[in-house]
């Protein structure tokens, strides 16, 4: 039988789960990229997979902004800042999907393949650094949190692909 302990463990471990499933994605975007430019991948099939990324990713972010970081902010007050401080990177990232969406739109016709690997390379970093930080500043709060609507349905930050 499982724990009190263990159950509420599993919040943070969730979180580091849907990151490696996200940076997993991005791999595989990345891949499919260069690919295309190597005269592989269609284009459909790429924007399909950027769509789908994009999509996870950008849930992820909602569900952390609408859900989870109002429930820490409330717990642990102490964290506010730390959760503005991602709230804007969850802004950056936005505005990276945007740019890389536009590009592959632009495949074939105006889009650069310098240009779009560098947006790719861009928005790599920008995530790994958030979370690498997310992680570090609020794996623990979270591993403490006891949030029983999370227990009978998994929130949006904590879903992956398959599970939608």
């Amino acid at each position: 039988m499982e724990t009190s302990h263990e159950r509420l463990a599993a919040f943070g471990n969730q979180l580091i789960e849907v990151h490696l499933w996200l940076r997993e994605e991005l791999a595989a975007l990345r891949e499919d990229v260069d690919a295309y430019l190597a005269g592989g991948t269609r284009p459909r099939d790429l924007r399909a997979h950027c769509l789908t990324f994009c999509t996870a990713l950008q849930r992820h972010h909602v569900g952390e902004d609408g859900g989870a970081f109002p429930v820490l902010a409330e717990r642990f007050p102490e964290l506010r800042p730390v959760l503005d401080e991602l709230r804007r990177d969850h802004q950056l990232v936005e505005d990276s999907l945007t740019r890389l969406q536009a590009l592959l739109d632009g495949l074939g016709r105006e889009t650069d393949p310098v240009v779009l690997r560098s947006e790719l390379d861009s928005l790599a970093a920008l995530m790994e650094t958030h979370f690498v930080y997310e992680e570090k500043r609020i794996l623990a709060a979270l591993n403490t949190l006891d949030a029983p609507e999370w227990d009978r349905s998994r929130p949006d930050f904590l879903l992956m692909d398959e599970e939608t």
